[in-house]
């Protein structure tokens, strides 16, 4: 599970600070491409990643028939996404067949679940973008998934959006994108990522009121960092 405080790191903390930070780490392909929120007004979609697998739908092994079988793939990763967790669809980048609709992710949102995220598309996108719930998708999609993606397999690697996920890789939403930080690291990021974000409000604070960028942003002037540090001071002892 994920503390408190990396909770309230993340939740605070921008999809592109964080893709900076883990660029700073080597980490180049963390944004997941192509996705964007169905409510843009929520706050930070933080959790953990319970993953979902498609692959291209064979028609002797995918009618609607495949519903009956309590251990569906699509339908077990609605009932056992852990609370707190974010459930990520691997749905190929392609969303001309819904990866899930309304009911399912209002599911997801009643068991206390962080978020829905995929590659593809949602249908009923009217229906999801008015629940409080953090939705992220290619575009809509009204066909079932039945009609192209299968179902494979629940909690494994993935690709979404041309990122790999591997379950338990935490996974960050804003209005902009979702990114996704290796599980092993979260700790370490979370450090970077505090200081960036500390000192990004610093430097807008002080651009806001007609500042030069020049050896402020990125911090390369001496003077410049000894008012940061000063400034961090008497921050720490307010």
């Amino acid at each position: 599970m994920l503390s408190n405080k990396l909770k309230k790191i993340f939740s605070k903390a921008s999809v592109a600070t964080i893709c900076t930070a883990l660029f700073k780490k080597g980490l180049k392909n963390q944004f997941i491409q192509g996705v964007s929120p169905l409510n843009s007004k929520l706050p930070n979609m933080v959790g953990l990643a319970y993953t979902v697998r498609y692959i291209p739908a064979r028609e002797d092994l995918n009618d609607i028939e495949v519903f009956k079988n309590q251990k569906h793939p699509q339908r077990l990763a609605i009932e056992e996404c852990p609370k707190d967790c974010v459930l990520i669809f691997d749905s190929r980048k392609d969303p001309r067949a819904a990866s899930a609709g309304s009911i399912l992710i209002t599911r997801l949102m009643v068991r206390g679940c962080a978020g829905v995220v995929t590659d593809g598309g949602f249908r009923d996108s009217d229906e999801i973008k008015n629940l409080k719930f953090p939705a992220y998708h290619k575009r809509p999609s009204s066909p079932t998934n039945l009609t192209l993606h299968q179902a494979i397999d629940v909690n494994i690697p993935i690709g979404c959006g041309d990122a790999a996920v591997w379950p338990n890789d935490l996974i960050v939403g804003d209005n902009e994108g979702v990114v996704v930080i290796p599980n092993e690291i979260i700790e370490e990021i979370s450090d970077e990522v505090n200081s960036m974000t500390i000192y990004e409000d610093y430097v807008m604070d002080k651009v806001q009121k007609g500042a030069t960028i020049r050896g402020l942003y990125p911090l390369t002037d001496e003077s410049e960092k000894k008012a940061f540090e000063n400034w961090l001071r008497t921050k720490n002892t307010d």
